[in-house]
């Protein structure tokens, strides 16, 4: 499908960025106490899943009993709040960055941030163009009326999808539901390390676990669905079809973050 195409030439993109990154030794990270000294910090909370071969490089968040920590940031894999100053890029964390966990307010603040942002209403209405091209919908008919009836489908299962994975099931589920890069390694190493956070990811302890959040959320959102799509939109084929779309969107857009600090170094020579 287009949308599908769209994101692999993203993704592929990045891997011919990735081509020039040069390897980083890592040194344990360093970190401002609350009483203003310079101290390292040490302390680390990882599982490993052995399948995965989860990297020891990424720390672990904080406890909710320890002070927001400041980090000295690597070079290497610095996120921006905006991918060419447009796009989106609110939950992904710098390589190295400590933070505390999410409070359910973050969660569901985060999920309303991307639902309404500009850039969104753009994106909604690619995504509504390449349905009314595909005529994936074909109850909705073509013309200016069916686009309209393309586009607020669109936008009520994006929203859907952004808060039943980036707020509602991990709030239930307590779970970390930002991005957190990788950032050195070769590509094939972090590109599975990004594809694998659609099955993984961490717990507000910092502890890996499989990703409900992502797996039941976009479910839930694809179920939902139901109760606006025609009737012939309602079969458990086409559900499963929103539910594998919504996922498959999810884990291009990790990759694309993932390898997004060496495009903007290398391409954009942004520091």
């Amino acid at each position: 499908m287009l949308k599908y195409a769209l994101c692999t030439l993203i993704t592929c993109s990045s891997a011919a960025a990735q081509l020039h990154v040069t390897s980083f030794n890592v040194e344990a990270p360093a970190c401002i106490s609350a009483s203003g000294e310079f101290e390292p910090h040490f302390e680390r909370s990882y599982e490993s899943i052995a399948s995965l071969d989860l990297p020891d490089e990424i720390p672990s968040v904080q406890r909710k009993d320890q002070p927001a920590s400041v980090v000295d940031s690597p070079e290497y894999g610095r996120q921006t709040k905006r991918i060419l100053y447009i796009i989106p890029n609110f939950r992904a964390i710098s390589a190295g960055v400590l933070l505390p966990p999410q409070s359910a307010k973050d969660k569901l603040l985060e999920a309303t941030q991307d639902t309404f942002d500009y850039s969104n209403w753009v994106f909604i209405g690619i995504l509504s163009s390449i349905g009314q091209a595909e005529n994936s919908t074909p109850e909705f008919r073509q013309g200016a009326v069916g686009y309209g009836r393309y586009y607020w489908h669109t936008f009520v299962d994006q929203a859907d999808e952004n808060y039943f994975v980036e707020g509602f099931m991990p709030i239930v589920f307590r779970q970390d539901s930002r991005y957190y890069t990788l950032g050195q390694g070769s590509f094939l190493r972090r590109a599975f390390y990004a594809f694998s956070r659609g099955a993984v990811t961490r717990s507000d302890l910092g502890k890996i676990e499989p990703n409900y959040s992502e797996i039941i959320g976009a479910g839930a959102s694809a179920g939902i669905s139901n109760l606006y799509y025609p009737g012939a939109e309602r079969t458990w084929t086409k559900t499963g079809q929103r539910w594998a779309t919504s996922v498959g969107l999810d884990v291009m857009t990790n990759a694309f973050k993932e390898f997004w600090p060496d495009i903007n170094r290398k391409v954009f020579h942004s520091r």
